[in-house]
C-alpha cells in the first residue's frame, strides 16, 4: 500500500497500514514503531506487520475480530467473481463486517488453494530436476503435495531444514501436513476473534522463523521466491496451525490491483 490508496481504504473502514522503508503520512499505522523488525520487509512480507502487531498492539485490544488484507487481495462473501473488473466492483464486493455464520469460530482463513490442479507443464518447467527424481508425481495427484510445491516453487530441500528448526509440539504434525496434504489456505490472510490464540500462534511462528534465519541467512537469497522465504514459509505454516489448533471456517479472497487505479 502507499499515499494513494489511502482514500480507498479509509472509505472501506479498514486501517491503512504501511510497511517498510516507503515514506506515509501520520494517517498511517506503520510497521517501524516501538519493537518491530521492519528492516526485514523485504524478506519477511507482511509479517514484518504481524510482528509489530504482536508486540505492540495485541495486549492493547479486546477480544473481537480483527483481521488482514493486502493491497491485491480482499475478504469477500462472493464465491462467483473472484476477479473483479473494475474498481467499483471490488468496493461492491469486500467485506465490512464478519457476516454472523461465522459467530461460532475462531478464525476465518482463506478458501483452500490446490496446488495439484496446477498445469502439469508449470511443474515440468518449473522443477525438471525434482520430477527426475520423483517421476510419479506427474501421474499421481497425491503427489504434487505442499512439500512438492514448495520445493519447486522456493528451493529443494529449503522446507525440510526448517521443519527440522520447529519445537517438538509441532515439528512432526507439521511434517505430516506438508507430505499428506494437496492443498492449504493462502496469502498469509486470516481473521481472528481471540487475542490468545493470536498471541500462541505469533509466540510459536515468530521464533521458528528466527531460527530459520540462521539456516538461510538474509545475503545469499538472489531470486524473489528465495528472498520471500520467511512469508513462504509462515503462510504454509500458517495454514497448518490455525487448522490445528482453532475453529475455523473459510471465505473467498478476490484479487484485484488497487494500483492500477493510482497510478
Amino acid at each position: 500500500m502507499d499515499n494513494k490508496h489511502l482514500n480507498f481504504i479509509k472509505e472501506a473502514n479498514y486501517i491503512p497500514v504501511g510497511l517498510g522503508n516507503d515514506t506515509f503520512s501520520s494517517e498511517w499505522v506503520r510497521d517501524n514503531t516501538g519493537e518491530n523488525i521492519s528492516q526485514k520487509n523485504n524478506y519477511y512480507g507482511e509479517y514484518t506487520f504481524h510482528y509489530w502487531f504482536w508486540k505492540n498492539h495485541l495486549h492493547k485490544i479486546d477480544d473481537g475480530w480483527f483481521g488482514f488484507c493486502q493491497y491485491r487481495k480482499f475478504w469477500s462473501l462472493n464465491t462467483e467473481n473472484l476477479l473483479p473488473n473494475s474498481l467499483d466492483q471490488l468496493k461492491s464486493e469486500i467485506i465490512n463486517e464478519i457476516p454472523n455464520s461465522y459467530e461460532n469460530f475462531d478464525v476465518i482463513l482463506g478458501d483452500l488453494y490446490f496446488i495439484n490442479q496446477l498445469r502439469l507443464m508449470k511443474f515440468i518447467k518449473k522443477g525438471f530436476k525434482l520430477i527426475i527424481k520423483n517421476p510419479s508425481c506427474l501421474f499421481s495427484e497425491k503427489k504434487r503435495n505442499i512439500k512438492f510445491h514448495f520445493d519447486l516453487m522456493h528451493g529443494a530441500g529449503r522446507l525440510d531444514k526448517a521443519i527440522k528448526l520447529l519445537d517438538k509440539e509441532n515439528k512432526n504434525d507439521f511434517n505430516d501436513f506438508v507430505n499428506t496434504k494437496i492443498s492449504f489456505n493462502p496469502h498469509n490472510m486470516f481473521i481472528c476473534k481471540s487475542k490468545k490464540i493470536l498471541n500462541d500462534y505469533y509466540a510459536t511462528v515468530f521464533p521458528w522463523l528466527k531460527r530459520c534465519e540462521k539456516e538461510f541467512g538474509f545475503e545469499k537469497l538472489d531470486k524473489w521466491s528465495e528472498i520471500r522465504i520467511y512469508a513462504f514459509l509462515a503462510e504454509r505454516f500458517m495454514s497448518y496451525w490455525f487448522q490445528k489448533n482453532s475453529r475455523y471456517k473459510t471465505m473467498p479472497i478476490v484479487f484485484y490491483d488497487i494500483k492500477k487505479d493510482f497510478i
